[in-house]
């Protein structure tokens, strides 16, 4: 019986920070210790970061998964897919975003090949990938289609014990009313019931947040809480499902602080995006749940705007690392 996972670690997008958080997260021996760790992309990428991080990090080089040798090493698959001389740092790249997609295909077959126990991939660039011509939504989506899910799957945040995931995510704004239907609401409080049981809550406590301000003041404000935030919420709780609201977003977080909850479902992105960022942007996680793969990163981005000055903060990318390991079960 092995006694560390074989975890998958990619560089994100090459202009941002990604491989400069890969460099200074393996720095740490406690990170080291939790798996062996793979690191996917193209050598040239991670020997850049190491020098941005002012690092080096000491790694075996190999063809292919099959030549790991010791569970104490850190190793490296070249991809040879992109020379730092054809894209500058901070500045959106095509051919990185496309090296980006390549990258993301191979490990992931890996893992779905059950040659890896999960992947971390350092932040990525949804413009870039979609130029680089990985045409989709968002990167759950590309990796729901790699991994041909067709349903069940959604992102989920994590911050310390608080769990996030909402009914909608990388959609127009204007667009978000028509989504939020009792059925999907149901659904996405099943998805965070399932998911936080599955490693390790008992009865989970859910807190659900109202999509109009004052949660519709009876109507006025809108019916949705009404229509179908409010039903989705009894059917939960007829299932046995500790689920309460909805409540209103202003002041949910105000909420979380008096009476703890476990997950918080909203109803867009930045509902609870912002709020989580706010407790702590070094430590949030985004996990793709609902697919047969473990998949984590940093719920930051590239931070084009550091990139190249190795000032970037490796909180969330070891954070991630350790959740991605949690996940896998071990």
């Amino acid at each position: 019986m092995k006694k560390k996972p074989v975890m998958g670690l990619t560089l994100g997008d090459a202009t941002g920070i990604g491989s400069e958080l890969v460099a200074k997260t393996l720095q740490s021996a406690e990170i080291r210790q939790l798996a062996t760790w793979v690191v996917v992309g193209d050598e040239r990428v991670f020997q850049q970061g190491q020098s941005v991080a002012g690092l080096s990090v000491p790694y075996q080089k190999i063809a292919n998964i099959e030549e790991i040798d010791s569970e104490d090493k850190v190793y490296l698959i070249d991809l040879h897919n992109l020379s730092p001389d054809t894209y500058s740092l901070g500045q959106l790249s095509e051919d990185s975003g496309q090296a980006t997609g390549e990258t993301l295909t191979y490990v992931l077959k890996l893992a779905q090949q059950k040659k890896l126990d999960g992947v971390v991939y350092a932040p990525i660039n949804k413009e870039a990938l979609h130029r680089g011509g990985f045409h989709f939504q968002d990167e759950l989506h590309f990796f729901a289609s790699l991994l041909n899910c067709k349903e069940g799957f959604s992102e989920i945040n994590v911050m310390g014990d608080l769990w996030f995931t909402r009914i909608t995510s990388h959609v127009p704004l204007k667009q978000v009313s028509s989504l939020v239907t009792k059925e999907r609401v149901a659904r996405i409080i099943r998805f965070a019931q399932d998911t936080l049981t599955s490693v390790g809550f008992d009865n989970p406590k859910i807190v659900v947040a109202a999509l109009n301000p004052h949660a519709g003041d009876g109507g006025l404000l809108g019916t949705e809480e009404i229509d179908e935030i409010r039903p989705a919420i009894v059917s939960a709780q007829e299932q046995g499902i500790n689920v309460e609201g909805p409540y209103p977003a202003d002041t949910i977080f105000l909420r979380l602080k008096t009476k703890p909850f476990d997950c918080l479902v909203s109803m867009y992105h930045d509902q609870a995006q912002t709020g989580m960022k706010l407790l702590g942007f070094n430590k949030g996680i985004t996990v793709s749940g609902g697919l047969p793969v473990v998949i984590t990163t940093p719920a930051h981005g590239t931070a084009f705007d550091i990139a190249g000055q190795g000032i970037s903060d490796p909180g969330a990318t070891e954070q991630a690392m350790k959740l991605a390991v949690r996940l896998a079960g071990f």
